[in-house]
């Protein structure tokens, strides 16, 4: 008996933790993923946690019987099942209200979401400390019996925290990975009641399953976000990935959704966006005024492609490495957002990991993923921006593409600061109506001066592509001056979610809505 007991054990741990992980999954599409959701998550959980042990040790003190731990886990296990389906109306208004910052709708929503784990996470917290009172039968191995079991807990938790994440949300989606792992844990009460109590004892619960297939059934096929233009949606082990199409246009968004990461037209390629941008880039450099003097380029942040299929179709075709970490992302570019590029050698792979183990260098190396508050700190520092360096040609340039606060530019300052132990140059443009910034780090000194030059020698010619013109146009009209920081952030030190939090909370509460691209 004390065997399924453990069973019951770990299958309770690895269902409190999936339930954690899909928790985070359930809110990001909504919320997004901030280290602020997060820290939600988890110390809210933690809490329930702890009340959970404290009745648990209480219950099984006053009624030490396996029918009624099994009783209680079975409740546990059937109301985390319901948690998508009394989730999913929420999330919605909350997706609504983060398209317009509703603060109250928004602070409402997450709020009301995160209660709706109070029941089940109790209700399984009280199992260790039942399990232990029912385990233990010599008080001489009192502290054997709970070394044991928290170490079995602790084993399924272990399991809990990979098996969401790399397995069942990405195939079969984050409302069906609640009620696979509330199903589970159903059947492993069942089974625990049947063996301590007989099959008499599950009739009253046997209305449970049936409750939760039904609970599948209604979710089936329904979307998890109702956005106006929305053609696909999918999650991945990384991401909530949206394709949205609006007159022809068609829009990559991930997550909470405060943010474009990529724009596809059948005919046109410019986005008043900051994909163009990168294309100016080079021109910063003295005498470098001939878009065939580009030779090649990598991009990290590819997403759906913007910048590379702008880039081909402006220099020509060009080698251009794109770095995305999300797998999912380049399979959503190349069927929705035309990225089949034969120059673009699309890789699966975190941008930096990727550019330091690469043997080429490149003319431009644009670093596209950032945006507040999902900033990668390794993709901030000194040392990332040490291996840029080494991997740009002699003429080559680091364009970076920053999302900012309006009236706080913290970021901006930091980020120079840091590039500037590195780079001899630094540049930087704002774009117009849209709480972006450009940053150009180029690998030999340069001036001003040299982009106009190189700017009005453009001008003159013929054949020229327009797309390019506009970029230099924007760049030279936007061109901001490059501050003064003490800042650098490094490998050790780089607090970088306590400015970008800082900054969002002053924008959520007192700021305006923009475009954030």
């Amino acid at each position: 008996m004390n065997r399924y007991l453990y069973f019951a054990v770990f299958s309770s741990g690895m269902t409190v933790l999936a339930l954690e992980l899909a928790a985070s999954r359930l809110l990001g599409s909504a919320f997004g993923t901030s280290n602020l959701v997060w820290a939600s998550i988890i110390g809210l959980i933690l809490i329930y946690l702890t009340f959970g042990y404290f009745i648990g040790g209480r219950w099984a003190d006053r009624w030490p019987y396996p029918g009624t731990m099994y009783t209680v886990m079975a409740w546990g296990a059937f109301s985390a099942g319901l948690i998508p389906a009394i989730a999913r109306p929420v999330l919605r208004l909350a997706a609504n209200a983060f398209d317009q910052l509703q603060v109250a709708v928004l602070f409402g929503s997450f709020t009301a979401v995160l209660i709706l784990f109070v029941v089940p996470i109790t209700l399984l917290g009280t199992m260790s400390p039942f399990a232990i009172r029912l385990a233990i039968t010599d008080p001489q191995k009192a502290g054997q019996v709970s070394g044991r079991i928290y170490a079995i807990s602790t084993l399924g938790s272990f399991i809990g925290t990979f098996l969401p994440e790399l397995v069942l949300i990405p195939i079969i989606g984050t409302a069906y990975t609640f009620l696979a792992f509330s199903f589970f844990l159903l059947m492993v009460a069942f089974g625990g009641l049947w063996l301590s109590s007989g099959w008499r004892s599950l009739l009253h619960l046997v209305w449970m399953p049936l409750v939760l297939i039904g609970v599948g059934l209604f979710l089936r096929g329904m979307p998890i976000k109702d956005t106006a233009g929305q053609i696909y949606e999918i999650e991945s082990s990384y991401n909530y990935i949206q394709v949205l199409e609006l007159d022809g246009y068609r829009y990559l968004r991930l997550n909470e959704g405060q943010g474009i990461h990529s724009a596809w037209h059948p005919t046109e390629l410019a986005y008043d966006g900051p994909w163009e941008q990168f294309l100016a880039g080079p021109f910063f450099s003295p005498n470098l005024n001939d878009p065939e003097d580009v030779r090649s380029m990598a991009i990290i942040g590819l997403a759906a492609g913007t910048s590379a299929r702008q880039a081909t179709a402006v220099f020509g075709p060009i080698p251009i490495d794109g770095y995305e970490i999300d797998p999912e992302i380049i399979t959503v570019g190349q069927r929705f957002f035309d990225m089949n590029m034969p120059n673009l050698n699309a890789i699966a792979q975190d941008g930096r990991w990727g550019l330091e183990r690469s043997t080429s260098r490149y003319t431009i190396i644009g670093v596209d993923a950032y945006r507040p508050p999902y900033i990668p700190w390794h993709l901030t520092t000194r040392q990332f921006f040490q291996s840029v360096y080494e991997h740009l040609e002699q003429d080559g340039v680091m364009v970076v593409n920053v999302g900012r606060a309006p009236n706080d530019r913290r970021l901006i300052e930091a980020l120079v600061g840091t590039i500037q132990t590195v780079f001899p140059s630094v540049h930087v443009m704002d774009l117009p109506n849209t709480f972006n910034s450009i940053l150009y780090a180029t690998r030999q000194p340069t001036r001003v001066e040299d982009l106009y030059q190189n700017v009005l020698h453009l001008y003159t010619r013929s054949d020229v592509h327009p797309l390019l013109i506009q970029a230099l146009t924007r760049l030279v009209t936007n061109l901001q001056p490059t501050p003064q920081s003490e800042i650098v952030y490094t490998d050790d030190w780089a607090p970088i979610e306590l400015m970008t939090n800082s900054m969002v909370l002053k924008f959520v509460l007192f700021g305006k809505m923009e475009q954030l691209r």
